[in-house]
């Protein structure tokens, strides 16, 4: 869906929406590219069991953005005010909102309980059966629970299906202040002041998706740790152009 309107006095904006689902068996985001889903199946013999979201799954994303000419040295064009109209006039506010939902991920161990011989440990967890309440917890110190999982028997493969856990999503606001100075018809240059994530909000990466890092002892104390950023900090930077 996307939105599109301007308005008098040099403002206009644009929204844009998109509603999504991939699903599939596997794809081609192996661990180099993504490290939220194993790279291969779990079973050769039952691919099927494989199917779910893809790893480049985003239900919901939007991005908002607007543009406003700043009213300022607009009134008064007579030539006793010609520095001061040069001064304040031809000002641009723009912003840029994103919003997208997290990417799914699967929970891992790191060790293969199956030993049909794939050193790869695509294999994941079963599900807890006696576990009740909400697996996702959000915060950056756990945020899955690892307790909704247990190991499976040696010699089996794992009931959890694959990316049936989703990610942390995503927020940010860039903006923008430009001056636009006329030098002559032909020459014009542009000062221009970014600010990006202005607001400064933290973008978790992906958790920690193993669960299990061995087959003796109890969940990794790192399971559901997130350790990065999906987007950097605020960025303020300047720049000149020149424009003919």
């Amino acid at each position: 869906m996307d939105v599109n309107r301007r308005l008098g006095r040099g403002l206009q904006f644009r929204g844009v929406y998109t509603f999504s689902k991939a699903l599939d068996d596997g794809d081609n985001m192996n661990t180099s590219v993504a490290t939220n889903s194993p790279a291969f199946v779990a079973n050769p013999l039952q691919p099927k069991f494989d199917y779910g979201r893809a790893s480049f799954d985003i239900r919901h994303a939007a991005v908002i953005n607007l543009t406003y000419d700043l009213p300022f040295g607009r009134s008064d064009t007579s030539h006793r005010h010609a520095w001061a109209e040069r001064l304040i006039g031809n000002w641009q506010l723009s912003g840029v909102q994103t919003l997208q939902s997290g990417l799914p991920f699967t929970p891992q161990l790191s060790y293969n309980p199956s030993n049909d011989g794939d050193t790869r440990n695509p294999v994941r967890p079963s599900l807890n059966p006696n576990f009740a309440g909400s697996v996702i917890q959000s915060g950056p110190n756990q945020y899955f629970n690892p307790n909704a999982f247990v190991q499976p028997l040696p010699g089996t493969y794992g009931n959890a299906g694959r990316n049936i856990l989703q990610g942390p999503g995503l927020a940010e606001t860039d903006l923008s202040l430009t001056k636009k100075f006329s030098i002559s018809e032909r020459w014009s240059m542009q000062l221009r002041s970014e600010f990006f994530n202005v607001f400064n909000h933290t973008n978790f990466n992906t958790p920690n998706p193993v669960v299990f890092a061995s087959a003796t002892g109890g969940p990794s104390p790192t399971a559901g740790v997130i350790t990065a950023s999906s987007t950097t900090s605020r960025q303020i930077q300047f720049g000149l152009k020149l424009m003919w």
